[in-house]
């Protein structure tokens, strides 16, 4: 017996061929067949590369604002609140006579009113302190004010750009100059006065005033410092005794200045006269100078003046340094005064070490 076979038709869909790529599957893919350990890893290593990248970014943005702040703190731009007790102005001499400053006066009664419109100028110095480089009659209004009003909230901090140290002290010297000399016309016996003070700083390189003229006022004409080289004779004959030195006018003191050099034993029997005169105004001190400079009438009792004059006198000072461990000792001596200029706290030393010092050197004079 014979089996038929039955045919049938069956209609299959159509289905899209599955494609593998040759090379690297998907991540999901990878991901779905790798382990937990290995996806941790990989999680890991994706982490450590963003953290290293976004360090680096954080390390140049840095490294940029530690650029741009040495470039403000050298421009002085970068200001903040310093206690006044921390600030020491030591390092320059200031170009403003010892007196009576009725321009501080004018300057603390505006502070007093409409605040500092301009900060001092500092630059930091060792254990935290700050040494001032520019505003010091700015720090001395403050420093005023807190006296009379007791105020430390509002005065015992004052507005200061800090500068980077660096600066050599002649720079510092000369903007010091050219500021006041722009702000006002100071006196010719304040310029006097700061190039004697220049001259015997211990830190500066120049011992003679009148040399140290042309380093301090480069910026002004050479007639202006030869008015000053005239001034500082006067005040280095007068300047103890006076107390009204700014107030001299500029014929006055070159007429005196002249004088003193031709008449040794003026410069003494002015300063007999202005000793012990403190309640001496102004128009009193200069009337005496008058007289000596022949431009008004001798008081009486005044010895006159020789008829024939002698050859002018070579100047009564001498100057010359000591190289000592501490630095240089700019030593100045004078018609009743000897100076020396070191770079040490002399206060430190014990008085009684000081006073045999000082005894056995003057002793060694005679």
């Amino acid at each position: 017996m014979s089996r038929k076979r039955r045919m049938f038709d069956i209609d299959m869909p159509d289905e899209a061929v599955e494609s593998f790529p040759a090379g690297k599957v998907e991540a999901e893919e990878k991901d779905v067949r790798r382990g937990p350990m290995a996806t941790a890893i990989a999680e890991t290593a994706e982490s450590s590369r963003e953290r290293s990248r976004v360090e680096a970014e954080i390390r140049a943005e840095n490294d940029a604002l530690a650029q741009e702040h040495v470039r403000l703190k050298r421009a002085g731009l970068i200001t903040d609140l310093i206690d006044l007790d921390a600030i020491d102005a030591l390092k320059l001499t200031r170009d403003r006579a010892p007196g009576e400053d009725d321009e501080l006066k004018e300057l603390i009664q505006s502070i007093r009113e409409i605040g500092l419109s301009n900060p001092i100028r500092v630059e930091p110095a060792a254990g935290g302190r700050y040494e001032l480089i520019q505003g010091w009659r700015r720090l001395s209004a403050y420093r005023a004010l807190l006296v009379e009003t007791g105020d430390v909230a509002a005065w015992g901090r004052i507005p200061a750009g800090i500068a980077a140290r660096g600066d050599e002290l002649e720079q510092l010297y000369r903007r010091m100059v050219d500021e006041n000399m722009v702000r006002k016309d100071i006196s010719f016996a304040e310029m006097a006065q700061l190039a004697i003070r220049y001259a015997a700083d211990p830190q500066t390189a120049e011992g003679d005033p009148e040399k140290a003229v042309a380093i301090l006022f480069r910026s002004a004409g050479y007639q202006k410092r030869s008015y000053i080289r005239n001034f500082i004779r006067l005040m280095e004959a007068l300047g103890d005794s006076l107390l009204h030195a700014s107030q001299i006018p500029r014929a006055l003191g070159l007429a005196l200045a002249q004088k003193l050099d031709e008449i040794p034993a003026a410069a003494p029997a002015i300063r007999a006269e202005l000793d012990g005169w403190d309640a001496r105004g102004v128009s009193d001190e200069l009337d005496v100078l008058r007289r000596y400079a022949g431009q008004g009438a001798l008081a009486e009792g005044t010895p006159p003046e020789p008829k024939s004059a002698p050859a002018p006198a070579a100047k009564a000072r001498t100057t010359f340094q000591i190289q000592r461990p501490q630095g240089s000792a700019k030593c100045t001596a004078a018609n009743g005064r000897l100076e020396v200029r070191l770079p040490r706290d002399f206060s430190a030393v014990d008085r009684r070490k000081l006073e045999a010092a000082v005894r056995t050197m003057l002793e060694s004079l005679e």
